[in-house]
């Protein structure tokens, strides 16, 4: 009798990863980054919860088979008593499933405008691309689940974000697509099930039900009054959503990739000059959402922390080109500022003096 519905269904989706990560790797001529001869290393984050926990499961069986080492990384954040025990138990469960390497980092949280959550999370993925970098991994799995999908997408939402951020998250992100996701195509039920069915001892997060946190009301409230009110599929359809968002975002940043070169009438990389000058008549015959997109790519050159940077900034600089009457220049996040002169948009860090337009 083969496995659990759960457990193939989490194998199998662990196996299309690592597909990826050696044709990559033939792609690239490298292995275990850099070092012929050697296997290559992925990795699994693990906090202990279900989703990581089959994930790390599925990784330790598949891995052998596709001529791969697996090992496995879990990080203590510090926030609740007991952590660095907790981490601990972690590691030897991971230890348990026959990954090598294993790593517990602790990390300090720093505190951030945006918030405790992006705070964890940065520090989480800087523990993350160490122990990546010092092991040579290939690539690290995430455990992120269609759920977590769907939340990101109803976040996004509730922000009034554009298309990027309602593409939630992709499958494969970071430095050199270190990071992949899985289980972005399967259910929190699953891969829960996945961690019953193999008798995987689990550990539940006390943060992800604290309703102090944005993401957890999400979790625990929002999205179960959707499906109360709209009926069973929502989570599905929003994380369908974020896939169709997703292939339109790529095709407009790749579009306004090529409209920053025709409208710029500096030249990048001028030195002494941390911004951009852009034609103002050109940027108007853009589209809205390529003009937008322009602006921002502009603005984040010059030093705007993209995070940071929301839609109604953008719109005040859009006002610049469509609706220009002399307005003052407007202030963006990280000391950057965009003002019309003349003709052009100049989008600045600090107050150098802009270079001599050429042309």
């Amino acid at each position: 009798m083969g496995p659990h519905p759960a457990v193939a269904a989490i194998r199998l989706a662990v196996r299309r990863a690592l597909h990826d990560v050696l044709r990559d790797g033939l792609r690239d001529g490298l292995s275990d980054s850099g070092r012929p001869g050697a296997p290559p290393l992925v990795l699994v984050a693990c906090s202990g919860g279900a989703d990581s926990m089959a994930l790390a499961s599925a990784l330790a069986f598949e891995a052998p088979r596709l001529g791969l080492r697996a090992g496995g990384v879990t990080v203590d954040h510090g926030l609740q008593p007991g952590s660095a025990d907790r981490a601990q138990e972690v590691a030897d469960r991971l230890t348990t499933l026959r990954l090598q390497p294993v790593e517990s980092v602790a990390v300090s949280i720093g505190r951030t405008h945006s918030g405790p959550e992006a705070a964890a999370r940065d520090a989480r993925y800087a523990a993350l691309d160490d122990v990546a970098e010092r092991c040579g991994a290939a690539t690290v799995l995430l455990g992120h689940t269609r759920d977590d999908q769907a939340e990101t997408v109803l976040l996004g939402l509730a922000r009034g974000s554009g298309t990027r951020s309602l593409s939630g998250m992709a499958a494969v992100t970071g430095p050199a697509d270190r990071y992949r996701r899985p289980f972005l195509s399967i259910g929190r039920q699953t891969t829960r099930r996945a961690c019953l069915a193999q008798s995987l001892p689990v550990w539940d997060d006390p943060h992800n039900a604290d309703p102090a946190y944005t993401r957890s009301r999400v979790r625990h409230e929002a999205l179960p009054m959707l499906e109360k009110a709209l009926g069973k599929g929502v989570i599905e359809a929003l994380a369908r959503t974020a896939h169709l968002s997703r292939d339109d975002a790529d095709a407009l940043d790749a579009w306004a990739a090529d409209a920053e070169r025709s409208v710029r009438t500096d030249a990048p990389g001028t030195d002494g000059w941390d911004g951009c000058e852009l034609d103002a008549a050109r940027l108007y015959a853009l589209p809205p959402a390529v003009r937008r997109r322009v602006l921002r790519r502009a603005a984040i050159a010059a030093g705007a922390p993209g995070g940071s940077l929301f839609a109604r900034h953008l719109e005040e600089v859009d006002r610049l080109i469509t609706a220009w009457r002399g307005q003052r220049a407007i202030n963006l996040p990280g000391r950057v500022e965009a003002s019309r002169q003349g003709g052009r948009l100049v989008i600045r860090h600090g107050s150098p003096t802009p270079p001599t337009p050429t042309g």
